[in-house]
């Protein structure tokens, strides 16, 4: 059976990831269903300076080298979402957003916690407009305002910092009597200059227009209510809701033992209910959340597994292909390798341009690039600069510069770098600003998917994209930080790439700010369908054609 897995690992956060380094040094035959943006929570952790070892690192950079450690040891990656799992049988089977389904004789579940939302008025309102969760995503959208943190425990101490780095004043919104984090933060915190502390207190409302004008708050011990109003320089002010998580746990709903408030219940060696199924991270019921013990829950399941899935294997008489170690990462099927790149200020490095030069092996045909250019403009330059080096690669990519008044394609938006296919014929899909950081692995994605054979999707959600009968336009707003954003820039330009009558871009908002001030967009990723009312939040292919294919936007 060398298309059965000995593991399927559903999330690649730390824990997920330790757990994929063990496994792949066993020479277990792995395989990390990652989702379309890797690294979990810790990837968008700003600063990490508590992990044994390393003296200082971001989130992002630590989860990347986890990536290549295990990419190493052999082990497989799919950028698909899990979106079904049969976990009672012997061989169990997850399928993916691709429409695959993969088997394995083990799973262990590794798909983390998301954001809580508190639940005051104006929250759902506002969000995206001036509620936010992620600091490294939104914060810059604040730059020089008034930002209100709520929270009191770790998350909201390190991001009322972060956010120290944009914000006019950061203050922080406490419900308790006392900051509930490690004291060295609680110290940073209390002592930094920019941030101020209440405590006893909740905020009770939001109001406004497009955006947030005034906050309405409580002492809860005094009962004295106060109301912050915006200055009429900034016009409004954002508030960062960061009150814990809630565990990530439906896709195992029915199957797994939770508790009630949905965290999956394991032993000591992480397992569950189910027989060879395993639970690791943040999904688990724990004390203390944190990458060191996210890491020890994916090291103790993978060496537990190990054990299982040799005398599993040996009592159903089956066996499986050992994964070889290679320098480079493995793939779970014929689509992509998502390839981590560099800040888009240094483009590619060395490692990059060998992962890269492999994948364009793959490619079925050509692909062209246009580059449309305006003069005197700082984006143009560096648009230039990255297509010439990375068409330099190879010769399977080539592309031609336009400037603005030629007027081709039909391009609205300059300066852009859009995607030909082989004969020259527009696919839709642009970039507006450098494809770097999260981006990078979009870019690519757009690529694979004109030159085939590209990422693969069940042929239901294929007849979708092909009922899409009139033109539409799709604006995706991100930024470059976003660890949510490739998600929906992928989906979106995947069904441009595959129907003509669609359209699909995506713009890096730090070069568009009129764009911002139009939309009051203050958090990403940020849709806009045929200059249609903004959408906030990450989607799906099946969630973005749920969109495009309801009456009210055709």
């Amino acid at each position: 059976m060398n298309d059965l897995y000995d593991l399927i690992i559903i999330g690649a956060g730390p824990a997920g990831l330790a757990a994929a380094i063990y496994a792949g040094r066993a020479k277990l035959k792995t395989l990390v269903v990652e989702g379309a943006a890797p690294g979990g929570q810790v990837s968008i952790t700003s600063e990490v300076v508590n992990y044994p070892g390393v003296l200082k690192s971001s989130g992002s950079a630590l989860s990347a080298v986890m990536k290549q450690q295990a990419t190493n040891f052999g082990v497989a990656f799919t950028s698909d979402d899990a979106v079904k799992v049969e976990l009672e049988d012997d061989v169990k089977e997850v399928r993916t957003s691709g429409g695959e389904a993969f088997r394995a004789v083990s799973v262990i579940a590794a798909t983390g916690a998301k954001p809580r939302t508190l639940g005051f008025e104006g929250e759902q309102e506002f969000a995206g407009r001036g509620v936010a969760y992620c600091a490294t995503c939104d914060g810059e959208f604040f730059s020089g305002m008034d930002v209100f943190v709520i929270g009191a425990g770790f998350a909201a101490a390190e991001e009322a910092i972060f956010l120290t780095r944009f914000a006019k004043k950061v203050t922080i919104i406490a419900r308790k009597p006392a900051l509930s984090c490690p004291k060295s933060i609680a110290d940073k915190v209390m002592q930094n200059e920019r941030i101020d502390v209440r405590f006893n207190t909740e905020l009770l409302s939001l109001t406004g227009d497009a955006v947030p004008k005034k906050a309405r708050f409580i002492n809860n011990v005094s009962k004295e209510e106060w109301t912050y109003e915006a200055d009429d320089e900034s016009g409004t002010f954002g508030v960062f809701v960061f009150v814990g998580y809630e565990p990530s746990s439906g896709l195992f709903k029915n199957q797994l033992s939770m508790d009630e408030q949905g965290y999956v219940i394991t032993d000591d060696d992480m397992k569950t209910n189910i027989d060879g199924v395993y639970a690791v991270g943040d999904i688990r019921p724990k004390r203390l959340r944190q990458l060191v013990t996210a890491v020890s829950d994916g090291a103790v399941a993978a060496t537990s597994i190990e054990r299982f899935v040799e005398a599993k294997k040996e009592r159903l008489g089956i066996s499986t292909e050992r994964p070889a170690e290679q320098a480079s990462g493995a793939v779970a099927r014929s689509g992509a390798q998502a390839v981590d790149a560099k800040p888009a200020e240094s483009f590619l490095d060395g490692g990059i341009k060998e992962q890269l030069v492999a994948f364009f092996d793959r490619f079925e045909r050509p692909v062209k690039l246009a580059l449309f250019t305006s003069d005197g403009d700082a984006l143009s330059d560096r648009l230039m600069q990255f297509a010439q080096e990375f068409c330099g690669l190879t010769d399977k990519i080539t592309f031609q510069a336009y400037k603005k008044e030629d007027d081709v394609f039909g391009v609205r938006d300059y300066p852009a770098l859009a995607i030909l296919r082989e004969d020259g014929s527009f696919t839709g899909i642009t970039f507006h600003g450098v494809p770097g950081g999260h981006e990078f692995n979009s870019f690519v994605f757009a690529l694979y998917n004109t030159a085939g054979p590209g990422q693969q999707h069940d042929a239901q959600i294929m007849e979708r994209i092909g009922e899409i009968d009139k033109p539409v336009s799709i604006r995706v707003y991100v930024s470059l930080s976003c660890t949510m954003c490739p998600e929906l820039v992928t989906a979106a330009q995947y069904i441009a790439a595959h129907n003509p009558n669609v359209t699909a871009g995506m713009f890096d908002l730090t070069y568009f700010p009129d764009v911002r001030k139009r939309y009051n967009i203050m958090s990403v990723p940020a849709m806009v369908i045929n200059d249609g009312d903004v959408l906030f939040g990450k989607k799906s292919i099946a969630q973005v054609l749920d969109l495009l294919l309801d009456a009210k936007m055709g």
